[in-house]
């Protein structure tokens, strides 16, 4: 297929082979290793098969202070998005030598020449990527528990990260593009998801192949989405049974993108056609909100409903795409058809059911979901993977002062969620420190790795259906918010147990309060270290008033409303 981009259609291949192969897992052995988090194995094995052409490596300073500035590489290149190695202070990287990059299984994926090393800020990359720097937005928050230094130069790949799901479908760039000439149209209509589909998307889709009179490539994402998003082994198996039951599938190809998300918006959008336009796709479908994170820490949308198709449009030429603009798509009952709801006549009747809907309304209460909106496949997948939400997993975060009354409070609540059949387990961050952490000290970096570690115990509980209630004094903003991305904001529920320190000094049972004063005992939260209250917690208590009693009854209310509890 003939691609008319900046790039000339080549593309970037990393992967080592034969002899050379033989020498990197020689010299590996000898080198000093960089463990990766996922999200950088998704990055690397993108950069090494050619989706992210025309990067070779993750970024110098130079291309990420231009991506920053100009969404522009030093080479003028049109590039919105930083693809960076972030490596702690200690960890053992310099300018001039080589380091082995492994997963977190410690497996060998690739040789790393180190050619610089470079400090980056966080509240400038933040606004830059988010608009500010809110920690409601999960990359923010993740990024706030990144090392303080990038590292970058040539890469030299060994083994490309294994998978044992969907296999046909992981398919490389250059290997989507031989399936698409295969399908014989030069017209490509690539689509972008992260959600199941569902009859808007169905339309929505076809109709963008049919303006364009071309094939379409439904590329979901399978790396690293937005938390609480639906499984990638659920949302495939539904892309599965509709292209199987529902496309052309001569003129279909369905293909899986294993790509860390940013939750970007605009910026991403352009990404998203660029690394489309990597794999052979002529056109490119940019929704509403497209790649959008949800709400800030105000309730406010992070970007513009139509920001990302704005940008795109405006960059379209440069990336060497067409863009496809689509607004939400509605259901007209009385035409038993789906439109677009600018192209909706006043007066109309419609329906819509909203994600949010989907598993509040449906999926959470075992009703099913009406044919008009979905697909008999997708209800039956969707509803066999989704439990009644009273099952499902959910996370209660206390924070406070010391002597706020988080542990009591915490206390009353487990025995009111025990008495409705809930399963607990409790997180107390004295009980932590005995174990989980037991040997960190009181640094604010020992403070975090504590609190990350609850936080990820909360997730794994969460995730597979467990109730976890959390009591940890938990000072710090930005480690909260990291944990609420963890767990999923759809089921972390944050509960600020807001009492004045006088009173908390009062209740000091272990006169730690006291020392602090007397300076016996340094970086003590709420005299000589900082508490930073939450922006937006789902509830506020005030432990001097009410009971502990009164204040264990309202949270169980709240999850009783949310429904993670039998009324």
């Amino acid at each position: 297929m003939e691609l008319n981009t900046p790039y000339g259609g080549e593309l970037v291949n990393l992967v080592a082979e034969g002899r050379e192969r033989e020498a990197l897992l020689a010299e590996a052995n000898t080198l000093p290793s960089l463990q990766l988090p996922d999200r950088s194995v998704h990055d690397l094995e993108l950069l090494a098969t050619g989706a992210f052409s025309p990067l070779r490596s993750f970024m110098g300073k130079a291309d990420y202070e231009g991506v920053l500035k100009d969404l522009r590489l030093a080479n003028g290149t049109l590039w919105p998005l930083p693809v960076t190695l972030p490596v702690a202070d200690d960890a053992p990287v310099q300018a001039g030598a080589s380091v082995a990059l492994r997963n977190s299984k410690n497996e060998l994926l690739a040789v790393m020449r180190v050619a610089e090393v470079y400090p980056w800020n966080f509240e400038r990359e933040a606004t830059v990527m988010a608009g500010k720097p809110d920690p409601r937005h999960p990359l923010v928050a993740e990024m706030a528990g990144w090392g303080k230094r990038y590292a970058a130069g040539p890469l030299h790949v060994v083994n490309l990260p294994r998978y044992y799901d969907f296999a046909e479908l992981r398919l490389t760039a250059a290997q989507v593009r031989a399936r698409l000439t295969e399908m014989g149209s030069p017209k490509v209509v690539a689509f972008q998801t992260r959600n199941p589909l569902h009859r808007s998307h169905e339309e929505l889709t076809k109709r963008a192949a049919a303006a364009v009179g071309g094939s379409l490539l439904i590329q979901p994402v399978v790396g690293l989405t937005k938390p609480g998003d639906v499984d990638h082994y659920t949302r495939v198996r539904v892309y599965k049974a509709l292209v199987e039951n529902h496309y052309d599938r001569r003129r279909t190809m369905l293909a899986l993108l294993p790509l860390a998300m940013r939750m970007a918006g605009p910026r991403e959008a352009i990404w998203h056609a660029i690394i489309r336009r990597n794999h052979g796709a002529s056109h490119f479908i940019v929704g509403r909100d497209h790649a959008g994170p949800g709400k800030d820490s105000e309730g406010k949308a992070f970007y513009g409903p139509y920001d990302a198709q704005e940008l795109a449009k405006k960059h379209a030429q440069e990336i060497g795409m067409g863009i496809i603009p689509f607004q939400e798509m509605v259901y007209l009952p009385d035409e038993d058809r789906y439109e677009e709801t600018d192209r909706v006549p006043a007066g109309v009747r419609t329906l819509a059911i909203s994600g949010t809907q989907v598993r509040d309304e449906y999926l959470a209460k075992g009703k099913p979901l009406p044919a008009w909106f979905t697909r008999p496949e997708t209800a039956a997948i969707l509803a066999e993977m989704s439990p009644p939400q009273h099952e499902q997993g959910f996370c209660v975060w206390f924070t406070g002062l010391s002597g706020a009354g988080k542990s009591v409070t915490a206390e009353a609540l487990t025995s009111l969620l025990l008495e409705r059949g809930r399963q607990i387990t409790v997180l107390d961050g004295d009980v932590v420190r005995t174990h989980l952490s037991k040997g960190l000290g009181f640094s604010r970096e020992d403070r975090d790795t504590n609190i990350h570690r609850i936080g990820f115990v909360a997730a794994e509980i969460a995730r597979h259906g467990g109730a976890v209630v959390c009591a940890a004094v938990s000072p710090y903003r930005a480690a909260r918010n990291r944990c609420r991305t963890m767990v999923g904001p759809d089921r972390f529920v944050e509960v600020f147990v807001d009492t004045p320190l006088e009173v908390c000094e009062g209740r000091d049972i272990k006169g730690l309060y006291a020392k602090a004063r007397r300076g016996e005992v340094k970086g003590f939260t709420g005299i000589d270290d900082p508490y930073e209250p939450p922006h937006n917690p789902e509830l506020v208590l005030d432990t001097v008033r009410p009971t502990v009693e009164e204040n264990a009854r309202r949270i169980l209310g709240h999850l009783v409303e949310r429904g993670f509890v039998r009324g």
